[in-house]
């Protein structure tokens, strides 16, 4: 996306890579599918710049953001992958969760001068990264990829998985999330491409020290990994290097944020008090604490939001995640065939008043923020004889709403502060039908922008900032002041609150019956 001053969307495309699912909760990406993807997309939207008028050399700068979490690992010889690359909501290292837990609480945690056992060492962990021992982060990630050759039931998986243990003996082996791979590559590759990892992919590693941003040996030596793997920690917004190659060619890249974090910027929610909600695969609120670490005792995280540069102090935001999002109604649409498009999950849910008493948890990965329960299961309760599709369809919409609801309770706990309004973006939010669902499920105002790419203009204006292109200065939000201004549209709670707290109830109810059903030995 090329955006101008103003954040108008001067050329644009967009392309869709391959998704791999070996098997249930598996989850992979071919990283070179994603480069290649990536290549294409800035050629086709530097070629609709210019049949607009405009000269490809009218782009100065830009900034990356990504999928957090999900793991790429290539050969620093060769530049190349040595395996594919482990997606986020990938759920395979659940045993690991188990293990590393054991391991916490049997051996105990350095931290502050004291060696911290039993449920102390989870708390530790937590203080130290701001996170949960989960299948969500990173290095669990990439330790079960390290570690599948030696699995003795698995010949086939260990087979594809060896050459990751020989890169890693051979002190060979490169990690990052997505947005270091695509730098690295972006920068040379092999030949004296750059690897490095902004500070908000970083602290959703379980790797990083979330107060003195950096790679913390406690963490390491925790998980048995080596600190030569990792890349150089950097700032969200600072030179890291030039393109080596196509149509943009010797542009500086000078941004790079997680996607979540990077649409909190897009939103313009850089105060404390100020919260966005992204509902994209996943939905995901985050709440600017400022430069305050918020410590949640109710199930949220703890993590970075930005950093300005690198001599500038970084700022911190509460964040709930959320398993589920657009990617339940792409599973209505490609496995349910209960709509023929996305769109049309508005149109079906509208048929009916309400959910006929169904209710959807849709944890088909394990339930994230707040409740952390990876035994959750996906789980349709409330079905009669009178149930219709157009019910279960609603009943998906309605579990946005109430994971977003318990969120933002979630948050209210730790920070004492409420949500009367918050701002949203992402694919789902294209549908009034499931703004106003959220709104009167949730309780809160919800302020949809015109202008919705916030994850995108995130990046480009950290990018900016960096080298003060048209003034801008996230360290001072009224330079922009003029960015994405072309209007919103706002969805007020149209229920009372004795509706909501019955509804609130039943969901409840509902989720408490999805827990704790995925055991171990479950194939």
């Amino acid at each position: 996306m090329i955006f101008d001053s103003y954040a108008n969307v001067v050329a644009s495309h967009q392309m869709e890579f391959k998704q791999y699912y070996p098997r249930s909760s598996w989850h992979e990406h071919d990283a070179d599918q994603i480069m290649e993807s990536c290549d294409a997309c800035i050629e086709k939207a530097c070629a609709e710049l210019e049949e607009q008028g405009w000269t490809k050399e009218s782009v100065k700068v830009i900034g990356i953001t990504n999928q957090r979490e999900t793991t790429v690992l290539w050969s620093r010889k060769t530049g190349k992958p040595v395996s594919h690359a482990i997606v986020w909501d990938d759920t395979r290292v659940m045993g690991l969760v188990t293990k590393y837990e054991n391991h916490a609480r049997e051996r105990g945690v350095p931290y502050e001068g004291k060696v911290h056992k039993g449920e102390d060492a989870l708390k530790a962990l937590r203080k130290l990264t701001g996170l949960p021992l989960s299948t969500y982060f990173s290095a669990l990630k990439i330790r079960w990829m390290i570690d599948a050759w030696a699995d003795p039931d698995e010949e086939k998986v260990a087979s594809k998985w060896a050459n990751v243990k020989k890169a890693y003996d051979a002190d060979d082996l490169c990690f990052g999330t997505v947005e270091s791979w695509i730098v690295y590559r972006l920068t040379g590759g092999a030949q004296g491409g750059v690897h490095v990892s902004d500070v908000t992919n970083a602290s959703r590693t379980l790797l990083l020290n979330l107060r003195s941003l950096k790679w913390d040996p406690v963490l390491l030596e925790f998980f048995d990994l080596k600190e030569n793997i990792l890349p150089r920690l950097v700032s969200s917004s600072e030179v890291y290097g030039k393109i080596k190659y196509g149509a943009l060619k010797g542009v500086e890249i000078a941004g790079l944020a997680g996607d979540q974090q990077a649409a909190l910027v897009g939103n313009k929610c850089l105060r404390q008090g100020e919260a966005k909600c992204t509902y994209g695969t996943g939905a995901f609120l985050l709440f600017c604490t400022g430069e305050e670490i918020v410590e949640s005792n109710a199930g949220l995280l703890s993590t970075v939001a930005y950093q300005n540069g690198p001599n500038s102090k970084p700022v911190y935001c509460l964040e709930g995640s959320i398993g589920v999002a657009g990617s339940g109604i792409h599973w209505l649409r490609d496995s349910m065939h209960l709509v023929p498009t996305a769109p049309h999950v508005n149109i079906l849910a509208a048929e009916v008043a309400d959910t006929g008493g169904v209710y959807f948890v849709t944890a088909m990965g394990g339930l994230f923020a707040p409740y952390w329960d990876s035994s959750a299961t996906g789980m349709i309760i409330g079905i009669s004889t009178a149930t219709k599709p157009a019910h279960v369809v609603r009943a998906m919409l309605e579990a946005n709403a109430f994971m977003t609801r318990a969120v933002a309770e979630s948050m209210k706990v730790d920070s004492g502060v409420d949500l009367p309004q918050m701002k949203v973006d992402g694919g789902m939010t294209n549908g009034d039908m499931v703004m106003q669902v959220v709104a009167d499920l949730a309780g809160c105002e919800i302020v949809r922008p015109e202008m919705r790419e916030s994850t995108a203009l995130g990046s480009a204006l950290l990018a900016g900032s960096a080298v003060r292109l048209f003034g801008w200065d996230i360290a001072r939000p009224e330079t922009l002041h003029e960015v994405n201004t072309a209007g919103s549209a706002i969805f007020k709670p149209q229920t009372t609150k004795e509706y909501r707290d019955k509804k609130w109830a039943g969901w409840q109810r509902a989720v408490e019956r999805s827990r704790g059903w995925v055991r171990e030995d479950d194939e």
